[in-house]
């Protein structure tokens, strides 16, 4: 384990980069949208949503992405085994996801009880647009960190194992399965239906339980894809 929390430290050489850049952002961000809101005439609107908060999720993706390109061939010099970059960069990913989402759930408690910090803002609360129970909300912030940063490691992994082509390839299966699908679905109708799913299921299984498969099963193929990738 002390080898491992060794390891780590090598995505957390600055301190800024992994925790200080994404909240500086994030408070950029709000800064921003309170000024425009306080300047604009009041709306009937219940609430005036911003998707301000989805910046810091951008961010873990690029972050964990520029982890797998690039501290990856660094680590690897440094006799670092491949299973030791991964199982310390996953237990960075975890950290980072609950350290950041908490402050993102902290500030949508604020959010809520100071009337959208008296504009009418929800920009940190966008979990409370699919349930009201706290702990759901506070899981899905931490989970939607872990989504990300788990897409931003696979395409990394793709990158390592099989370079440009392979960020090509991915980037046109993804293309031809969502566009694909969607010809399929408006062909045989099924939007009611799909519609009616995310509605009808659970809260729990679709903010936490399908983000946590979604997750390992991104992390069981970076793990393969990267036991295989060249520096």
């Amino acid at each position: 384990m002390k080898r491992i929390l060794n390891v780590a430290r090598i995505h957390n050489t600055s301190w800024a980069t992994t925790f200080a850049w994404p909240l500086g952002i994030l408070t950029i961000i709000f800064v921003i949208t309170y000024g425009l809101f306080s300047v604009i005439p009041d709306t009937d609107a219940e609430s005036n949503f911003t998707g301000g908060v989805f910046a810091v999720y951008g961010f873990a993706l690029a972050f964990y992405l520029t982890a797998i390109t690039q501290v990856f061939p660094y680590a690897l010099g440094l006799s670092i085994t491949r299973r030791e970059f991964l199982t310390a960069t996953a237990l960075v990913g975890v950290t980072q996801s609950v350290a950041i989402g908490t402050i993102v759930y902290v500030m949508s408690v604020i959010e809520a009880a100071t009337g959208g910090f008296g504009e009418k803002i929800r920009m940190f609360g966008i979990a409370r647009f699919a349930t009201d129970n706290p702990v759901l909300q506070w899981a899905a912030l931490v989970t939607g960190m872990l989504v990300m940063g788990g897409i931003g490691a696979f395409i990394g992994v793709v990158y390592r194992r099989y370079r440009v082509n392979g960020l090509f390839t991915l980037g046109l299966g993804v293309l031809v399965l969502f566009g694909g699908g969607s010809i399929l679905v408006t062909w045989q109708r099924w939007w009611p239906n799909i519609g009616s799913f995310f509605t009808d299921t659970p809260r729990i299984l679709l903010l936490v339980v399908v983000p946590l498969i979604i997750t390992a099963g991104l992390s069981v193929a970076s793990w393969f894809g990267l036991l295989k990738a060249t520096a």
